[in-house]
């Protein structure tokens, strides 16, 4: 049975292919070249991956993504395409769904929304309501950086509280599109921000996500 996790893996190696391996992405200063060369080194590279989180591992992440960089961008949209190693945690569907699912939804948006001719994607009940449930879980984390109180609030009234804090400042939207802004694609996202002029302002230049 395909899970959510598969299906936009999927779909991101089809988007990061009909780019190309030149096209401009959301993620600040990567092509889809580099973006396709994180997502590999992501889940077959875990001694370097951690450089994400750990500043010690920062300039060995960056030795192994220029590495990967370098291959060719056919081979890195398979290996894409193909998933991790085979002894690789990531492997297990659970862990899939868990850590993949989002990560690729956003990475698949940051590809599609950096292209001038995109149009929006609607998802369907049961996948918006997993991002929901990831939003929720994880909402803390991803408006801890927050200059403001931070409120994602669902078109049908379900909230999460992302940062504590005055002034508030109250984000709508669909679920994807709160994921979007939470993880620091604030432009991007089509939602609807409701709170003090200035606050508004000062969190849409904030620096949110991981």
């Amino acid at each position: 049975m395909s899970t959510h996790a598969k299906r936009e893996r999927l779909l991101l190696a089809d988007l990061l292919e009909a780019a190309g391996p030149e096209a401009p992405t959301l993620c600040h200063g990567w092509t889809t070249r580099d973006l396709a060369a994180h997502v590999v080194v992501r889940e077959r590279r875990p001694d370097a991956a951690g450089g994400v989180l750990l500043g010690v591992l920062k300039n060995r992440l960056e030795r192994v993504q220029a590495e990967y960089s370098a291959k060719p961008y056919e081979e890195l949209i398979q290996l894409i395409r193909t998933g991790p190693p085979r002894m690789s945690p990531f492997g297990l569907k659970p862990i899939d769904e868990a850590a993949n699912t989002v990560e690729f939804y956003v990475h698949a948006e940051d590809v599609r929304r950096a292209q001038p001719d995109w149009s929006r994607r609607e998802l369907d009940p049961v996948f918006a309501d997993v991002l929901w449930s990831r939003a929720e879980r994880t909402a803390r984390l991803l408006g801890r950086k927050s200059p403001v109180g931070l409120v994602l609030r669902r078109p049908d009234g379900q909230t999460v509280v992302a940062h504590k804090g005055t002034p508030v400042v109250t984000v709508t939207g669909e679920p994807g599109e709160l994921l979007l802004f939470a993880f620091g694609r604030q432009e991007a996202a089509t939602v609807e921000l409701e709170g003090d002029k200035d606050a508004v302002a000062r969190l849409h230049s904030a620096e949110l996500g991981m």
